[in-house]
């Protein structure tokens, strides 16, 4: 019997994947161990860099508590897209949570054509998925997205097509309306979209997680509108909703107009990030416990609650408390009111409840 297959029997494995006869990856880091018959490197490569923050103190999401292994490679990107997208790696990892990968980890997670068009359809998909209470956005490999992929849309974007000036301009706004879309579909979705940022999150990537519902990230995350550097102005939705994310219009206009880099740590003072993790790992088992409690209460309650939102920013508070009143007026018939009552005069948590599909 091979030495290597005897060895997995041990519990340190729970942490790793045999990736070769003699080499492992680290489901919390992604880095690849050489090992020989024993597990002895295995073992050291866990102790000093992630035994310590399995468990965290109150307040800190440095040592956040990570989900089971088995979570753990559910949400790997190691198969690649979904059929039949081919930018995106779709999986669902718990009850009524469904993870969104932007899967091109070679080229950095730049958004290609494929990848607009395939927001729109996921999303849309999403939206009508009675199986699904949340969504977690993430990206696969080293970084969340570089933006845009210039490559790959030089033609469509700087060689327009047209015979004059009147003919170019529609197709132009046309691309732009198209882009816009693209994101405007997970703010439309009224599933709670979770984004996890890791590493950089460049130009189009703002634009899309300001579209999220909550924002996280990792300590080595930074975020940049490097829109004016390449010449243009934001145009697929920093510019219009940054503003209402990050309570400082001076802080928009400073980030918008010189293209600075804003760092984990700045990002969470002024509101862009609710939560920062020490890396990877803590970051998606951070937002997969989160989006399971979100999952876990009523879809009538959650996705209301989110409509209501959404609504509020856009509007005056007596417009709001209208809309609320209109809204509720027919939503408190619901059953899950009563169901939730009785599950908390029973100290019972909300996710104990069966509540019906939405």
């Amino acid at each position: 019997m091979e030495p290597v297959k005897k060895k997995r029997t041990s519990a340190i494995w729970e942490h790793f994947e045999l990736v070769s006869p003699r080499k492992v990856r680290c489901f919390f880091c992604s880095k690849e161990i050489r090992f020989n018959d024993n597990t002895s490197s295995m073992l050291r490569h866990y102790r000093a860099l992630h035994a310590k923050k399995r468990s965290g103190g109150p307040g800190s999401d440095s040592g956040s508590r990570l989900s089971s292994p088995a979570v753990l490679r559910a949400m790997s990107s190691s198969a690649g897209p979904t059929p039949p997208y081919t930018t995106l790696a779709v999986s669902r990892p718990a009850p009524a949570v469904t993870h969104v990968e932007i899967h091109r980890p070679d080229k950095r997670n730049a958004m290609n054509k494929a990848f607009w068009r395939e927001m729109v359809e996921c999303f849309s998909e999403i939206s009508e998925d009675q199986d699904c209470r949340a969504v977690v956005v993430s990206g696969a490999g080293k970084t969340f997205t570089a933006g845009i992929d210039i490559v790959d849309l030089a033609g469509e974007v700087l060689q327009p097509r047209g015979d004059d000036t009147a003919r170019i301009s529609y197709n132009i706004r046309k691309t732009i309306t198209h882009f816009q879309e693209s994101f405007s579909a997970i703010e439309r979705c009224p599933k709670p979209v979770l984004v996890a940022i890791h590493g950089a999150c460049v130009g189009g990537g703002v634009d899309l997680i300001t579209a999220c519902d909550i924002r996280l990230c990792t300590q080595d995350a930074w975020f940049q509108v490097k829109e004016v550097d390449i010449g243009l102005a934001a145009d697929v939705g920093t510019l219009q909703r940054l503003p209402k994310v990050i309570g400082s219009r001076s802080l928009v206009n400073e980030l918008a107009l010189t293209a600075r880099k804003m760092y984990a740590d700045e990002a969470k003072s002024s509101g862009l990030v609710s939560r920062v993790f020490q890396h990877k790992a803590a970051l998606m088992a951070g937002a997969l416990e989160m989006a399971e409690e979100i999952a876990g209460r009523s879809p009538v309650a959650v996705q209301g609650t989110k409509i209501n939102l959404l609504y509020s920013r856009d509007h005056s508070v007596e417009e709001g408390l209208q809309f609320m009143a209109a809204w509720n007026m027919s939503m408190l018939q619901t059953a899950d009111l009563m169901k939730s009552a009785q599950a908390s005069m029973e100290k019972k948590s909300p996710r104990t409840v069966a509540f019906a599909k939405l």
